[in-house]
């Protein structure tokens, strides 16, 4: 004879497994698996009755995401705390879905005496998930770097010159940054209008880029036309070598320029500064240095590097 209480059950059991979630129940002192819903046989192709103990789950965990996530769940159940774990369970033909479970724990006198849950499939979510971080990686690589000449921007120069300006105050080693900025470019820009004064900062900013190949130097895009070279653990005549290289490989790419003071092809003026920070320096102290050379270059002539210290740099023809 059928009872209500009967029919509740049935009706209940009919209800849990007309859902997408999957419904389970573990025996926690026996470690036995009580009841799984048969959806779980679609999702991953195990069948109802092959999920017979705990181990059985712990087994169609990927081999990745298996310890991290049997401990989470083995400890939260011990201590009595609902929890849920995202990982990937495997599937009968050696593939895997990303599930989540979600886990209530039955407990007696303070004792865990059972585990009921549901596992949703959360494959699609992933995807999505997947998608957005790739998105993201791309903004922020994009945000770090010029749209116009492709080097980095002045965001990417500040953000790893406060990196390296620790690293060489804690280990007492030589900063050199080298500021540059293109003679008379305004001049350019009017004369040869903005599309042209556009590729000549891009054919610049290439120039300069290849000039220092150490993957601790920083080439960037300082504003406008200017640009800055920031060159880690590189005392002054290192530095100075370098911003010699970086103004003959611009007259090296001959570009012209008819309404120039300076040459009849574009040419930079520099200005180099070296510091070995201490705890009481700022990095916008080492920019100011460089900035006042470069202002000195443009004042002596410009096409030139200038740099503070004993020696003079010889003006460049």
């Amino acid at each position: 004879m059928t009872t209500i209480d009967d029919d509740k059950d049935s009706l209940y059991k009919t209800l849990l497994e007309s859902t997408k979630a999957i419904p389970w129940k573990l025996n926690w002192t026996t470690k036995q698996f009580e009841y799984i819903g048969p959806q779980i046989e679609k999702l991953l192709g195990w069948t109802q009755d092959s999920w017979a103990t705990a181990q059985d789950w712990i087994d169609r965990i990927h081999p990745e995401d298996r310890e991290k996530t049997a401990n989470l769940c083995i400890s939260q159940s011990e201590y009595g705390v609902d929890h849920e774990a995202d990982y990937r369970a495997l599937t009968t033909d050696g593939g895997y879905v990303w599930v989540r479970d979600v886990v209530h724990v039955l407990r007696e006198n303070g004792v865990t005496t059972s585990l009921v849950g549901f596992i949703f499939d959360i494959s699609e979510r992933k995807k999505l998930e997947d998608v957005l971080l790739r998105l993201n990686k791309q903004l922020e690589a994009l945000s770090f770097h010029d749209a116009l000449t492709g080097v980095a921007n002045r965001r990417m120069f500040d953000r790893t010159m406060e990196v390296e300006w620790g690293r060489a105050q804690r280990n007492a080693e030589p900063m050199s940054v080298i500021l540059i900025d293109i003679d008379h470019f305004k001049q350019y820009n009017d004369h040869y209008g903005h599309v042209a004064g556009d590729e000549c900062l891009m054919t610049v900013a290439q120039a300069l880029d290849a000039v220092s190949l150490r993957s601790t130097d920083l080439f960037a895009r300082y504003g406008g036309e200017e640009f800055v070279l920031m060159l880690p653990n590189t005392d002054r005549e290192a530095a100075l070598e370098i911003a010699e290289r970086c103004r003959t490989a611009v007259l090296d790419v001959q570009i012209p320029h008819a309404v120039s003071e300076v040459a009849d092809v574009v040419t930079i003026s520099a200005g180099l500064s070296t510091v070995v920070p201490s705890v009481s320096t700022h990095p916008s102290s080492i920019i100011e240095a460089a900035d006042k050379m470069l202002y000195q270059a443009k004042q002596q002539g410009r096409n030139r590097v200038e740099y503070a210290g004993p020696r003079k740099a010889k003006v460049q023809t």
